[in-house]
């Protein structure tokens, strides 16, 4: 029995959400672990879309850091050549996998130079940033590390998030914000908003961060010229040239600072006051375990000292990691290329395993070995086997004539659906989405057993025969798979875009979303049982949907 869900993540009374990916860091081509949230995220934004709401969907990439010039540097590039290459790869896995925002922004997007900008006049107009000097050390993936956050090893200390990433040892004057000032108010925050961040262990670990005393950050850099300039000088005065350029002696603006704003950028800010109002804050904020601190601290730090809002939630999700828990990496070799595994999987089929396989609120170790064996159990095995069957025996006992479902008090799948169906809306809702899938696998087992117990083709064989009831059993029997067949084709959508219209299709209904999942009636409506019964129609042909795979056929990059 599934137990009752948490408060779910509803939007704010006008009916829109506006959903966020963090931003990818641009300096190579993303693995499937780098594109795993996306993935996650996309799911939500289309059942969100599906259920009438008016949905934004931000994701994009993180372009500024010294590493990323310097390794364009060791190419004979210019940075900008260099992220250009590389947003290019992110957006074409993107595209293999269906993912579709709203908006991809890039962090060398014109209006997002203006809106970091725009975020450090604001902070220094309220007194939260000042001059002062860093020294220590400096991960050029990530920014300056506290000591504590380090690994010491014996090849010296190392960023826990990025081992392969020579740290340097700074000494530089900068501005620095005053995330001190804000002790207070977060941990009022974090008690009056207690699904701010999820799941509640993230929470608690964030919020004994914040008692344990905050110190302010640095939000600059000096002498780094790839990175969007800072908009003011050491006596106060605006950086900006009687030319329209940047005085480089006041420096750049610090990576994080600058990515943190995107999304607020993708809102509308500050070049459309109007839009902003109407999406900001984020309802939702999908980010990774590793750069959590930023966002549930130092984000609403900055946004209260801009007088802007705090998001309303933010989803902490896990990693996944490579057999015996280590992290996946390109310089590691254990990492799994999209493009490959969607080769094998189709689009759908990784889209589902990669959320069902690796849990939405921790990590998981995960190979090409279990996704295989999670895609022939649960695609190939238990809905591809249930879906042909279903529009085989139609074809073979009604020539192809679509059969009515019967009503829900008549029909034993009609219960088990409602409360599948509930649970998963509640799951999804919740971002336990490995949750929500496994609710709906329950009735794909369920369906299956009704075959397996009403087996229609004894009833076809007794109606043929002449027995006078037969034939009004099979139909409805053939009409209840058909019937579980529509409703879930609809019910995974979200997680499968391009199987869904497959699906439909077969069972002789039109789609009614559009590619996005934009456009059709509300979601709840049409997951009714018996919803759109009394329309007459034909099935298609039945088309196997879930090729089976062979356990050897792995993608070069798991093998």
């Amino acid at each position: 029995m599934i137990d009752p869900a948490p408060p779910a993540l509803v939007p704010a009374d006008d009916g829109r959400f506006y959903l966020t990916t963090a931003i990818a860091y641009a300096n190579n081509r993303p693995g499937l672990h780098t594109l795993y949230e996306v993935i996650g995220a996309d799911a939500i934004a289309r059942w969100q879309r599906m259920r009438g709401r008016q949905t934004r969907f931000l994701t994009g990439t993180d372009e500024h850091s010294v590493n990323i010039a310097q390794s364009a540097a060791n190419e004979g590039r210019s940075p900008r050549a260099f992220v250009d290459e590389k947003v290019g790869l992110f957006r074409e896995a993107e595209a293999a996998l269906l993912i579709s925002p709203d908006r991809f922004i890039r962090t060398t997007d014109p209006d997002h130079v203006r809106a970091a900008q725009e975020m450090v006049r604001r902070a220094h107009a309220n007194g939260d940033i000042y001059l002062g000097t860093y020294e220590g050390w400096y991960c050029p993936n990530e920014g300056f590390k506290a000591g504590s956050d380090l690994l010491e090893t014996a090849q010296g200390y190392q960023c826990p998030n990025h081992p392969d990433v020579p740290l340097q040892w700074l000494s530089e004057r900068n501005w620095f914000f005053r995330l001190s000032a804000y002790q207070e108010r977060l941990e009022r925050w974090y008690a009056e908003h207690p699904d701010f961040v999820r799941p509640d262990y993230r929470r608690n670990e964030m919020l004994g961060f914040i008692r344990g005393g905050l110190e302010d950050f640095s939000i600059s850099r000096a002498g780094a010229s790839w990175g969007i300039p800072f908009p003011i000088r050491e006596d106060g005065s605006s950086a900006q040239l009687p030319d329209g350029s940047w005085d480089p002696a006041a420096g750049t603006i610090y990576v994080w600072y600058d990515a943190l704003i995107n999304y607020i950028t993708g809102a509308g800010f500050p070049d459309d006051p109007a839009a902003f109002a109407r999406w900001w804050p984020a309802d939702l904020h999908v980010i990774g375990k590793d750069i959590a601190r930023f966002h549930t601290i130092y984000w609403p730090a900055m946004l209260w000292s801009a007088g802007l809002e705090a998001p309303r939630r933010i989803w902490v999700h896990g990693w996944l990691l490579a057999q015996g828990g280590e992290r996946m990496s390109k310089s590691r070799g254990n990492f799994l290329d999209p493009h490959d595994v969607v080769r094998a999987l189709g689009a759908d089929g990784t889209r589902y395993v990669t959320l069902r396989e690796v849990p939405f609120d921790r990590d998981t170790e995960v190979s090409w070995d279990s996704f295989v064996r999670r895609y022939n159990a649960d695609l190939a095995n238990d809905l591809g086997n249930l879906v042909n069957r279903t529009v085989s025996m139609v074809h073979r006992y009604l020539g192809g004539e679509r059969p009515a479902a019967r009503p829900a008090d008549a029909a034993p799948l009609a219960t088990t659906w409602a409360a599948a169906r509930d649970a998963y809306g509640a799951r999804l809702d919740e971002c336990l989405l490995h949750e929500a899938l496994a609710a709906l696998w329950e009735f794909v087992g369920a369906a299956n057993r009704f075959v397996d117990a009403e087996q229609p083709w004894v009833i076809a064989r007794a109606a043929k025969a002449g027995e006078a009831p037969a034939a009004g059993r099979l139909r409805g029997v053939l009409g209840d798979l058909v019937e579980a067949c529509r409703l879930l084709g609809l019910a995974l959508a979200p997680f499968m875009p391009g199987i869904a219209p497959r699906l439909l299709g077969q069972l002789g209904h039109p789609y009614p979303y559009g590619p996005a999942g934009n456009g059709g009636p509300p979601i709840a409506g049409q997951l009714a049982w018996g919803a759109q019964a009394g329309e007459v129609g034909r099935l298609g042909p039945p088309e196997p949907l879930f090729p089976r795979l062979e356990p050897e056929a792995a993608p070069a990059e798991a093998q």
